[in-house]
């Protein structure tokens, strides 16, 4: 089996975002949805419930990312396009990245960026540089292949972005 090159998607944001999450790739349910974290068992959108405190799991695709973009969440990916079998990220090869320096940019109310895993992590921050005017933060992956960590784990760490989409932060 060959590994096909697979594209991410648009950023989703604008000039409200104050926090900017960060995934690696979309997986192979994402992109057949063409969705972000399509996946039944990521546990992105319960994550965003709790640092938004909004309901996003049970709400239609459109509205969850209208409901994001009001609280001042956008999402992307650091990378734009890469060669991969499956979903993991350890079978990312050959990628190209996102422009995250010039796009992040263009966000004037930018306070952090947050990246959904380690894979996002150390890709995004090699772009960003040390010191990018804003908090760089590494999230443990929402993704269903990282089971490491219980969903409430995860939860207390994600938690931790509320204080960035506060307006009065």
């Amino acid at each position: 089996m060959r590994a096909e090159t697979k594209s991410s998607f648009p950023a989703v944001a604008d000039a409200r975002t104050r926090l900017l999450v960060l995934g690696s790739l979309p997986g192979e349910i994402s992109l057949a949805h063409a969705q972000y974290y399509a996946h039944p068992r990521n546990q992105f959108w319960r994550l965003m419930e709790t640092v938004i405190e909004q309901p996003l799991a049970d709400v239609a695709y459109a509205k969850r990312l209208a409901i994001l973009l009001a609280a001042g969440v956008g999402v992307w990916d650091v990378i734009a396009s890469a060669e991969r079998l499956g979903s993991l990220d350890t079978n990312i090869r050959n990628h190209q990245s996102n422009a995250l320096a010039d796009f992040a940019a263009t966000l004037p109310e930018l306070r952090a960026i947050a990246f959904n895993g380690g894979k996002a992590s150390s890709l995004g921050r090699k772009q960003l540089g040390p010191e990018p005017g804003y908090a760089l933060i590494t999230l443990p992956s929402s993704s269903p292949a990282h089971a490491a960590l219980s969903f409430e784990q995860k939860r207390i760490e994600w938690q931790a972005l509320a204080r960035f989409v506060r307006a009065e932060a």
